[in-house]
């Protein structure tokens, strides 16, 4: 049995990049992992509704376990800019009241960690407003429902595990995204691994040639480093070796 990683593409609650899509899930698969892609809803769709397809996912993923040589105690949920942003409310509020209303069970859709890559994170003065007037819709301007997906006012000590990177020069969503998820991470005491590189613009995916911008731009070596990195730290969270 292995790990899943429940992949999350990016593209500012406007699209699913594939650049973050299936590059992201070949790595993994080269790891051992079990991985697969989720494509979930963007605008004209609201919040909630690719959180509940999220939910959704690591249920199915979970119901499947044994047909899919999935473990059910290491499912990982990896996501990028806005996805990082979706992957990390449902860290938020996978044990809250919004999903218990859809039907879910709470233990059920509880990933077992996050890896968040250059993620949105904050509705405040950090904000990547696109994203969000893109996720909340007419809500976007009313403070209480930006807050709502503010996700540093969010964690609590049962938010998962969590894997993060940015790097400094991203000129789109502030490096400052990050470092706010990280200072409310470590006041929960939820454990957490950061790395920040010192370029790279955003949206660099694997940094690679195979994830590089239609431009050519994109390939940053500073930052390849990262999917190694996250896969050790996955193994390290495995109670037991389940990894070639």
């Amino acid at each position: 049995m292995r790990p899943c990683v429940v992949v999350v593409p990016g593209g500012g609650y406007l699209e699913n990049s594939a650049r973050e899509a299936e590059p992201i899930a070949v790595r993994m698969l080269s790891y051992g992992f079990q991985a697969c892609v989720l494509h979930y809803s963007t605008a004209p769709s609201c919040h909630p509704v690719a959180l509940a397809e999220l939910a959704q996912a690591v249920a199915l993923v979970r119901a499947r376990a044994g047909d899919w040589h999935i473990d059910p105690r290491a499912v990982f949920v990896a996501g990028f800019s806005a996805g990082g942003h979706l992957a990390a409310n449902l860290g938020a509020a996978w044990d809250g009241p919004m999903l218990a209303s859809f039907g879910f069970d709470a233990q059920t859709i509880r990933p077992d960690g996050l890896m968040l890559g250059y993620p949105v994170i904050s509705a405040g003065s950090f904000a990547h407003t696109p994203s969000f007037k893109r996720l909340l819709g007419e809500r976007a301007d009313d403070d209480a429902a930006r807050a709502a997906v503010s996700i540093e006012r969010l964690v609590t000590d049962a938010f998962p595990p969590t894997f993060l990177f940015h790097t400094m020069t991203d000129a789109t969503v502030p490096v400052e995204n990050s470092i706010l998820l990280l200072q409310a991470l470590r006041c929960a005491g939820v454990p957490v691994e950061a790395h920040f590189f010192p370029t790279g613009r955003h949206g660099v995916s694997l940094g690679t040639e195979e994830s590089r911008y239609a431009d050519g731009t994109g390939v940053e070596p500073c930052v390849q480093v990262w999917p190694n990195l996250f896969r050790d730290w996955v193994r390290r969270r495995l109670t037991t070796p389940c990894i070639p």
